[in-house]
């Protein structure tokens, strides 16, 4: 929370200053406003398109509060008709929230505290420009860490995968359907996903205007590839987990080698989350998912139950979707495996 504090704070002040002693603004209070809305306080926020949006805001609020004004005059009746309108145009134009919002603010300024007419509403809609470009500067200029804020939240995501295959390979060593359904409860009250999605667009956001991270754009990459089967995989691991919980609930047998299998293919989702950040070796995280998978024999698939099965096929689909966050076609990945009875 520190650094959109700061990025704040010099900015806005920074706003001030150009508006005033370069423009010559006697009140530019848009400027700093639009720095605040610009920067935000939190990440994966689409800045760019938000100044966008700030100005049109501005422009809107500002060019019907100064038009109306200056024609029915100033009242409680007045604010109510230009508010509707601006609000309304901002709708019909295909104005997002931040749009009519700005528009409405707009409009409220000029029909309460300023006077219509002149050039205000060009100076105004220059301060909200003026704002929005420092806005962004600031955040080009001193960007943090999201690049580092990216593997966290990957280290936490599958983290949480494979802390479902052990939790599945631990029911299954225990016969403990508890287990497993503990394992499932945890899985589907986990925020681990929304938070690395956030992370990964402030960090791609980030590294496209900031020359300090344009080296980091290919690491940033690799994680944007891996989010999608990634989640697949989570998904795969929740089914993986019902159907343990069933297959145990109905006494099925498993086949003897899969909570090995299991918990290596764990630690090849941890060998990923590793490579992911750090530039290493996606080749030897293929090797480990191959060699899990290797370690089911055929023999002891054809003596399991529905539910049984059901978990050793979802098994082989984590893999092929870890594969595949490696940067493997769907289709490279089921032929980097060994056949499955």
């Amino acid at each position: 929370m520190g650094l959109p504090i700061l990025q704040c704070s010099v900015a806005a002040a920074l706003a001030w200053l150009v508006a005033t002693e370069v423009f010559g603004h006697a009140r530019p209070f848009f400027a700093p406003i639009a720095v605040v809305i610009c920067i935000g306080v939190g990440f994966g926020q689409q800045r760019l398109r938000r100044v966008v949006e700030l100005v049109v805001g501005v422009s809107v609020g500002i060019g019907v509060g100064d038009l109306l004004i200056s024609a029915i005059g100033a009242g409680w009746w007045q604010l109510a008709l230009v508010l509707g309108l601006a609000m309304m145009i901002s709708v019909m134009l295909g104005g997002g929230t931040l749009v009519t919002l700005q528009a409405a603010s707009s409009a409220i300024l000029v029909a309460t505290l300023l006077p219509p007419g002149g050039t205000g509403g060009l100076d105004r809609m220059l301060d909200a420009l003026i704002g929005g470009l420092l806005g962004l500067a600031a955040i080009a200029l001193l960007p943090g860490d999201p690049p580092e804020i990216v593997r966290r939240r990957g280290q936490e995501l599958l983290g949480e995968l494979a802390a479902a295959l052990t939790a599945t390979a631990d029911a299954i060593d225990h016969r403990d359907r508890e287990v497993a359904q503990e394992a499932l409860r945890r899985a589907r009250t986990q925020k681990a996903g929304d938070d690395y999605r956030d992370a990964l667009r402030a960090a791609r956001e980030i590294a496209a205007i900031s020359p300090l991270h344009r080296r980091q754009r290919t690491m940033i990459e690799r994680y944007t590839r891996a989010t999608e089967p990634v989640d697949l995989a989570l998904r795969n691991s929740r089914v993986l987990l019902r159907r343990t919980r069933t297959a145990l609930t109905d006494d099925e047998t498993f086949p003897q080698t899969l909570p090995v299998a299991l918990r290596r293919l764990a630690e090849a989702a941890a060998a990923l989350a590793d490579a992911l950040g750090t530039d290493g070796d996606l080749g030897d995280v293929r090797e480990r998912v191959k060699a899990a998978v290797t370690i089911i024999d055929a023999g002891g698939i054809e003596h399991t139950g529905f539910s049984a099965t059901v978990v050793t096929a979802q098994f082989r689909s984590i893999a092929v979707d870890l594969l595949q966050a490696t940067g493997l076609s769907h289709e490279q990945a089921r032929g980097f495996l060994p056949a499955m009875g």
